[in-house]
């Protein structure tokens, strides 16, 4: 395919989160040429769209260290706090509860609003006393219960992965029922690999067809031309940055650094790195780039789009993380714009639960309080669970 005249602009764009400002990269439309290709529209494309989820990334790696250091320096004491009060809670409703003046319908109540609440202050802290009262206003016994729900949560697995866990497994322990499922998984993959390649062994032994040759030798030169696309841009810049060869010790240092850039940018087939890289280094060569064939661009369009495809995995494991860290749901819509902002709100909750678990505890001491107190509760239209009662 014969080589098409491309203009490429080169021009400087503040990235997002930093100071520095770095030469970017997009092709336009000059004398030569009026209109972009199809190659063309889609390398622009897929610049803006690493730019964009770059600093997507960026954004989030900014922003949750300061969201780390604002929950441990004010919400963990204020969770801290409120988990202490309601521990008081759960001894002063037990206490309530033995109490005379109470209905039936107003101690099973009680009962319930108990068993909620200590169920899950059980889970965080392991309290002994928490156990016994809720095993008293639950009619049930916390371990027996607890190993059923694991059991069922084992159930569960099994059932999607396919797999049996074994009856060895701790069934107290969630952390080892995932362990053992991930390492299953593991197995069966490696399994299912084997096969594989023993299935690909014996079909590569039979006589291929001139199609599957033409195929297969068609993908062999796309990968290695894609290769060389990304190694021909490396080895550029290394010629020019080699640091052995500069007198000046600040150069070689930049060098250096510029070097290091350049070898973790090939090592992960960054190439939109590279590029940048010399652009800063004012070392392309604009004959060059005003020859680029559509071959090659369709090359560095695939690893455009592998390297998008892989910054979008890992935006998904950062954000994944973050939630599994601090409790989000995955259904709770969080960015790196919002987390302060949702952050800060719910520490004014959690204040406002503790200043009403304060009120509450001084108001239980007396009988007909709690009476008062309960039929409010039952007042309060869609109050289903004692966590409503906090927050």
């Amino acid at each position: 395919m014969g080589d098409r005249m491309l203009n490429l602009s080169l021009f400087e764009e503040s990235q997002p989160m930093t100071s520095t400002r770095v030469k970017a990269v997009a092709i336009v439309t000059g004398h030569d040429q009026p209109k972009l290709s199809k190659g063309q529209k889609a390398f622009n494309t897929l610049i803006k769209q690493i730019e964009k989820e770059r600093a997507r990334l960026a954004a989030w790696e900014a922003a949750i260290p300061s969201y780390q250091h604002k929950y441990a320096s004010e919400m963990q004491p204020l969770v801290d706090t409120s988990e202490d009060l309601q521990v008081q809670m759960v001894h002063c409703l037990d206490r309530a509860s033995d109490q005379k003046g109470l209905t039936k319908t107003e101690r099973r109540m009680i009962s319930g609003l108990i068993a909620e609440l200590a169920g899950q202050l059980v889970a965080a802290r392991n309290d002994a006393e928490l156990k016994a009262i809720y095993n008293k206003h639950s009619r049930s016994d916390y371990d027996a219960d607890e190993a059923a729900n694991i059991e069922d949560m084992k159930s569960m697995l099994q059932d999607v992965l396919g797999f049996e866990l074994g009856d060895d497994l701790d069934l107290s322990s969630p952390e080892d029922i995932l362990k053992r499922a991930q390492a299953q998984m593991q197995e069966k993959q490696a399994q299912y690999d084997a096969d594989r390649q023993a299935r690909e062994e014996r079909l590569s032994k039979r006589k291929k067809s001139d199609k599957q040759l033409a195929r297969e030798a068609k993908q062999q030169a796309e990968a290695q031309q894609i290769s060389q696309s990304i190694r021909e841009v490396y080895r550029k810049l290394a010629s020019a940055l080699h640091p052995d060869r500069e007198t000046d010790p600040r150069e070689r240092d930049r060098k250096t650094a510029l070097m290091q850039r350049a070898n973790q940018a090939y090592q992960k087939n960054n190439l939109l790195q590279l590029l940048e890289l010399q652009l800063e280094m004012e070392h392309i060569d604009q004959t060059a780039l005003n020859n680029i064939s559509e071959d090659r661009l369709k090359h560095y369009n695939k690893i455009l789009r592998e390297q998008l495809a892989e910054l979008a995995q890992e935006i998904f494991h950062v954000e994944a993380g973050f939630r599994a860290q601090f409790g989000i749901s995955p259904y709770a819509s969080v960015s790196p714009g919002n987390i302060m902002r949702r952050l800060v709100s719910d520490i004014v909750g959690v204040q406002h639960a503790i200043r009403d678990l304060k009120q509450d505890l001084l108001a239980f001491e007396d009988i007909r309080k709690v009476k008062a107190w309960l039929k409010g509760v039952r007042r309060q239209p869609g109050m289903d669970d004692f966590d409503d009662l906090l927050f």
